[in-house]
């Protein structure tokens, strides 16, 4: 198994150069092709006029996006110049996240960034609730703070659920190419140690026979920490460069609702994260 196709979602209104460098060189290890992909659509104000100025005002709004998207294609063909592979820009003026969705067949893989808790303009950014529950394509969010994207050490976050099952299958490719693997699973109250050790041992057992050495942990059950606090006290532990995971959630009134695992690593991590639903 490997990545034959990369695609990296670009943001209109921030930097983009840590997503850009993990596409770069998750393409070059794999000799993949990269697609990046950006979209935005022009929201006009609240004071909204009609008429002749109104279009003078949706013209001048989509000419800005237009530029913006000019300038975000020539960003990415110059960080992708010398990488080697065959290289694609697809944009268009549209809602970022139902553009990238709907682009994401042609993905092996997609690069993003995560939330950041704050305010995220969804006409500027493909956001990464929506692409892990509706992309069919395992999302690797790579935050600002990583200046340079590594796969040394991998830990997958184990829950014994298809979600874990399908994300340890889509990171195959880098726990391959990884030096150190951990799978770790977090106790939960009334899981004996030793039960989750065994499924773990299960795991690893499965990832050997695809050419993966693995070592299992489980820490003690400790009620005063959170899972997710525990989670980064072990990629903490492990050095971990990416945290493999399953995303959990549901839809609610046509929004995507995230287990508080998911939403953790997802708008609260400093490390690569590789989420599949």
């Amino acid at each position: 198994m490997t990545y034959a196709t990369v695609m990296v979602s670009l943001a209109l209104d921030r930097s983009n150069e840590a997503r850009l460098e993990a596409a770069g060189r998750v393409a070059e290890r794999f000799e993949a092709a990269i697609i990046g992909i950006a979209a935005s659509q022009f929201s006009p104000p609240l004071y909204f006029t009609s008429g002749e100025q109104a279009q003078h005002l949706i013209d001048q709004g989509q000419a800005s996006i237009e530029k913006r998207l000019a300038d975000l294609q020539a960003q990415f063909h110059a960080a992708m110049k010398h990488r080697g592979r065959p290289v694609e820009w697809r944009s268009a003026i549209d809602f970022p996240a139902r553009f990238v969705l709907q682009q994401a067949r042609s993905a092996d893989i997609i690069v993003s960034e995560p939330s950041r808790g704050t305010f995220s303009d969804p006409l500027a950014f493909a956001g990464p609730q929506d692409l892990v529950m509706q992309a069919g394509r395992p999302l690797l969010l790579v935050p600002d703070t990583v200046d340079r994207f590594e796969w040394r050490s991998l830990l997958v976050a184990w829950k014994d659920t298809q979600e874990a099952r399908r994300a340890i299958v889509d990171a195959l490719p880098l726990l391959q190419r990884a030096n150190h693997v951990t799978i770790a699973q977090i106790p939960e109250p009334g899981v004996s140690r030793s039960a989750a050790l065994s499924r773990l041992r299960d795991v690893a057992a499965w990832l050997s026979r695809h050419g993966v050495a693995a070592s299992e942990l489980v820490p003690d059950f400790n009620e005063s920490r959170h899972a997710p606090a525990l989670l980064d006290g072990i990629a903490a532990e492990v050095d971990a460069d990416i945290v493999v995971a399953g995303a959990y959630g549901h839809s609610r009134f046509h929004e995507w609702i995230l287990g508080g695992m998911t939403e953790h690593l997802m708008t609260r991590s400093n490390r690569c994260v590789l989420l599949s639903h």
